[in-house]
């Protein structure tokens, strides 16, 4: 399902990198597929499920069974409607604390203080980051909920709200850090601070995406090295980089136990220089076959190999520096009409964070479409990379990598007939059966063409 599904604004740190949030270039997978698919349910009932599965794989269609397919229609739905209802929510929380002037309370509260304006800060922004993630509690317990009864998840409540906590503490610490660089670039630089304060996000952003891999993904999920837990399968991978002439050293594959929380699978490239990688699920180990999962290695190798993480990155820093700018003068508009109702007299000031959050949070979502334009369009790279990365090596390539993908729609209860509006605002991959349809058609070899990325 939606990975990013009610994960909207919890603090400044989140201002910072949204855009680069946005894209999903450092999780980009074959595997990860939410929402996907595009297929209208097709009955049989004389053949078996397992046979049928193979069958429609084979032609080049997408097919769950009449009671995957209602399950896959309802959990993907109930995802789409969360979104909404968690951005839009995110805005109203963040209007009524401006109209209600608890926001101007509390930075009176913290002026009373201190009179030192960093120290006014720590106090400020933890608070307003802990107000907002309450506030989006309720949609996050739900999803879970809805995560747990549709069998995509196996995590303990226990178990996530720890994890609920461990996020809140980091968007707490990313975000103090941010909003005290911010607000010292708006206080020395009250016209240019967006083009300033641009320029300290790039590091910001490349620091980030370094430490992630390092510090912040082994705060949820336990990573071991791939060559530790599944040599043979390095080996495989081997052959596929040596096929590339792009070895990825075995020091960069690594396996996340994530069968411990969910049920899904999975597979990513993040990190960026000393810390770039690619994790493999254990699920989507145990769940495919050996073949299927060297389709999946070969499409993350594609975005290893095609740069996509560097691609994203420039990507990202583009939006926000264009948010930046519109939120600048967003910000000016709408201190000159609503700054003395809500006691906010200034850009400096800390109760005019929350506006500045409020008027990225709009931008963010306005951008999501843009941002999901271009994740499908790397997603597509990877899997062309994918499909002639494994050519030769796999026996019926093609019809492999169509069958990974009706594996992936069954057990990710992939959206069988996504709405042409969602896609194009919400999925960050193709529909998983144009995916498919793709993987089983593509056949250059046989056409006398030059394969795109594999000679």
């Amino acid at each position: 399902m939606y990975k990013r599904v009610i994960w909207r604004l919890r603090s400044v740190g989140m201002m910072v990198a949204m855009w680069f949030a946005m894209v999903p270039f450092a999780a980009g997978s074959a595997a990860s597929q939410s929402p996907a698919g595009s297929a209208a349910f097709q009955q049989n009932k004389e053949v078996s499920g397992g046979e049928r599965k193979s069958e429609s794989a084979s032609r080049g269609e997408f097919h769950l069974s009449r009671e995957r397919y209602q399950k896959a229609v309802a959990y993907s739905r109930a995802g789409y409607t969360l979104y909404f209802a968690s951005v839009a929510w995110g805005i109203v929380v963040l209007w009524l604390l401006l109209k209600a002037r608890l926001v101007a309370r509390w930075r009176d509260f913290v002026a009373g203080k201190s009179e030192n304006w960093m120290v006014q800060g720590l106090m400020f922004v933890p608070a307003l980051s802990v107000a907002v993630g309450v506030a989006q509690l309720p949609i996050r317990l739900y999803w879970h909920r809805l995560s747990l009864q549709y069998q995509q998840s196996v995590q303990g409540w226990g178990s996530w709200m720890w994890d609920w906590t461990k996020g809140e503490f980091i968007n707490i610490v990313f975000g103090v850090v941010g909003a005290l660089i911010l607000f010292a670039v708006i206080r020395n630089a009250p016209k240019t601070w967006w083009l300033y304060f641009w320029f300290v996000s790039i590091p910001l952003v490349l620091f980030l995406v370094l430490i992630m891999p390092w510090v912040v993904d082994p705060m949820f999920n336990k990573f071991v090295a791939l060559q530790q837990t599944n040599p043979q399968l390095v080996t495989s991978i081997e052959k596929l980089t040596e096929r590339a002439g792009e070895p990825i050293p075995p020091a960069r594959m690594f396996l996340m136990q994530a069968s411990e929380k969910t049920n899904q699978i999975n597979a990513y490239v993040t990190g960026i220089g000393a810390s770039k990688r690619v994790v493999v699920w254990d699920n989507t180990i145990h769940k495919m076959a050996p073949d299927e999962v060297l389709f999946i290695i070969g499409h993350e190798m594609g975005h290893y190999v095609l740069r996509h993480v560097v691609k994203g990155i420039a990507f990202a820093l583009a939006g926000i520096l264009f948010s930046l700018f519109v939120g600048y003068h967003a910000l000016r508009w709408a201190l000159q009409f609503w700054g003395p109702a809500w006691g906010v007299p200034g850009q400096s000031d800390w109760a005019a964070l929350p506006v500045l959050l409020l008027i990225v949070s709009v931008l963010g979502f306005l951008g999501e479409p843009m941002g999901n334009s271009f994740s499908r369009g790397i997603e597509h790279a990877a899997d062309v990379y994918g499909l002639e990365v494994i050519h030769g090596i796999v026996p019926n390539a093609q019809e492999t990598a169509a069958h990974s993908f009706q594996v992936m729609g069954e057990l990710d209860l992939a959206d069988p007939n996504p709405p042409r509006f969602i896609t194009f605002w919400l999925y960050s991959h193709p529909p998983l059966a144009d995916r498919l349809k793709f993987a089983h058609d593509y056949d250059p070899w046989g056409e006398g063409k030059s394969p795109k990325y594999v000679k």
